[in-house]
């Protein structure tokens, strides 16, 4: 190369396709919701992606999760941070940006992390001897509780804001990407937000809230979501394959072709199979358009 130094073109992250000035169509928002299902259950793992709150149903995503729905969606990204950090504290706010290919804004998540936040601001004690030097407003006694439901004694001292610095930052910009994700995905009312991120006693006092909010008629439902099987796999398969040939043939062969005895092993399932059903439809609407 005649000792020139040759500089790469930077990659770029392509981003989710967009729709231009038309307005979304029901099938539009159903087609996406069901490629976010379909990756949660064929590629997401349960604990790495995502985890469920003690005690209930609900979902929060993690950082790898939120990871995946931006390969997904092939969405690029650009940060902005905020350093509000003052009186020794170390404090960030970030503001994560999705952009399309040709840098256009879809959407914005924002996310804080500080120091003084307890998991951060407190640390256990390497000794007692370490506890005990401490100065009295350098140190404490927190009781967590085991998981036989007996109480212990954790003692802990102050954490110098310094050390957790890069922590702090990586936490909000983690925080502000999964509420970005969210956000342009329209994965809300599939994932929650932050939960992995709350002390024990949060979550447990969360979890208590919403078994005790639980209805009747929700525990009942929640009961008859049929067990995953074989027959229950074949079963979805057959209706997958109606539904793809349009609305009028799916309904004429479930109720001339789809025996009621298989039809509670896919109940959970028919909002599903009608948005297929629908994109069929509109599909070959476009075709004869064309």
């Amino acid at each position: 190369m005649n000792g020139q130094i040759v500089r790469a073109e930077p990659m770029k992250q392509q981003a989710v396709t967009v729709y231009g000035e038309r307005s979304l169509t029901a099938a539009d928002i159903r087609a996406q919701v069901n490629l976010i299902q379909d990756v949660m259950r064929s590629v997401m793992i349960e604990g790495t992606h995502y985890g469920k709150i003690p005690g209930t149903q609900s979902q929060s995503l993690y950082k790898p999760g939120a990871e995946k729905l931006m390969a997904t969606f092939r969405l690029g990204s650009d940060v902005d941070v905020d350093d509000l950090g003052e009186n020794g504290e170390v404090h960030y706010r970030v503001k994560y940006k999705i952009l399309s290919p040709d840098g256009r804004l879809l959407g914005v998540g924002v996310g804080e992390c500080s120091s003084q936040e307890d998991k951060y601001a407190w640390r256990r004690t390497v000794c007692d001897k370490e506890f005990d030097i401490a100065p009295e407003n350098q140190r404490r006694i927190k009781f967590a509780k085991g998981d036989r439901g007996a109480f212990y004694e954790n003692k802990q001292v102050r954490t110098n804001p310094f050390d957790v610095r890069n922590t702090v930052l990586k936490m909000a910009k983690k925080r502000a990407m999964v509420d970005a994700v969210l956000t342009v995905t329209a994965a809300s009312d599939i994932f929650t937000q932050d939960i992995e991120d709350l002390p024990d006693e949060l979550r447990e006092q969360i979890a208590e809230g919403v078994r005790a909010r639980a209805t009747p008629a929700a525990k009942a439902a929640q009961q008859a979501t049929p067990d995953d099987s074989p027959e229950r796999d074949e079963a979805i398969a057959e209706c997958r394959a109606a539904a793809a040939k349009g609305t009028e043939h799916f309904r004429q062969w479930w109720k001339d072709s789809f025996p009621k005895s298989r039809r509670a092993l896919v109940s959970d399932k028919v909002a599903d199979f009608q948005a297929i059903a629908q994109s069929a439809d509109n599909m070959t609407i476009d075709a004869e358009a064309e």
